[in-house]
């Protein structure tokens, strides 16, 4: 089975941790800013309305305490 993104592609991912430069950095983080202010915005709301377990699900993820030190 292929792998799927959820919000970062793996270049947006590459691009973000400044391994193609400082204007591919700037252009992921344009493009990723806009997904979560309009794309997982309406998600949201979808999820809310029609499943709240899955949004659940996914504050869990989100909002989860990570250990920075890993």
């Amino acid at each position: 089975m292929a792998k799927t993104r959820a919000l970062l592609t793996e270049t947006e991912r590459e691009q973000i941790a400044g391994e193609h430069g400082d204007s591919r950095k700037y252009q992921a983080t344009s493009r990723i800013r806009r997904r979560i202010e309009d794309e997982l915005t309406a998600d949201v709301e979808v999820l809310e309305e029609h499943h709240p377990e899955l949004l659940e699900e996914l504050r869990d993820v989100v909002c989860e305490e990570r250990d920075l030190d890993e």
